[in-house]
């Protein structure tokens, strides 16, 4: 929850005016719903894509406060952030909630990409994979292991985000490697094609070794992603490993 009509332009333009070569990367960036017309604007014919940072279950009637993936694609988002870790753990959506949220938005002509991820307290009970398999099972018994095509899954290792500390890229790749398996099991064409990104405190310095994984294929960036240099850093740490 950052921005302003001010601010979000500074770091618009500051992003377009450095984002890496064509086809060198692909780049989106999520504001709050009020600033999505601005933004969207803004990113018209650009190289840069938008999304939200939540979507709604629901598509129309009486859920005050609620905004429906069909408004989302009216605003211009190809993309929508589910089950942010923030989301479940403030907001209390539960793994059936962000599946809900995950169909509708691409019934709605969305791209979403799901969040995973686990607290520092299950990481230390030895609690990490079966906490990342029931978030994602109930995706996959809502949608099926069809619906992961051509979706984005960020892993978020919770304890990571905005406290300074940042799973090695070893730790990193073990859980993707785990949540690419647990979809190859399925369907080894959709986990050969899935994006997984990693969302725990990405910075310019740290991105590429990250990104070299073999099973980490981007990030989801949250406080390096407020600095246009900052986020161009990662942004070109992509670029030069693709």
């Amino acid at each position: 929850m950052n921005g302003s009509l001010a601010a979000n332009q500074a770091l618009v333009e500051g992003i377009l005016g450095g984002v890496p070569a064509e086809g060198r990367v692909e780049m989106l960036v999520c504001p709050p719903f009020p600033y999505l017309g601005q933004v969207s604007a803004m990113l018209d014919d650009a190289r840069v894509k938008l999304g939200s940072q939540n979507v709604s279950q629901y598509e129309s009637g009486a859920y005050t406060g609620e905004c429906a993936g069909s408004m989302l694609r009216e605003m211009g988002c190809d993309y929508a952030i589910v089950g942010h870790s923030e989301r479940r753990a403030l907001f209390g959506e539960s793994s059936q909630d962000v599946a809900a949220k995950f169909v509708a938005a691409q019934a709605a002509g969305l791209t979403p990409i799901l969040c995973v991820g686990e607290t520092l307290e299950q990481r230390e009970a030895g609690n990490t994979e079966a906490v990342i398999d029931e978030q994602l099972d109930a995706v996959l018994d809502a949608a099926g292991v069809q619906g992961l095509g051509g979706s984005v899954v960020a892993y978020e290792p919770v304890w990571a985000i905005g406290t300074g500390m940042t799973a090695t890229p070893e730790q990193a790749q073990d859980v993707h490697r785990h949540i690419r398996g647990r979809i190859e099991a399925l369907d080894r064409g959709i986990a050969g094609s899935l994006k997984i990104l990693y969302g725990g405190s990405v910075k310019g310095d740290n991105a590429a070794g990250l990104f070299s994984k073999q099973d980490i294929d981007g990030g989801l960036i949250g406080g390096a992603s407020l600095k246009p240099a900052d986020f161009l850093a990662i942004a070109n740490a992509a670029a030069a490993l693709d």
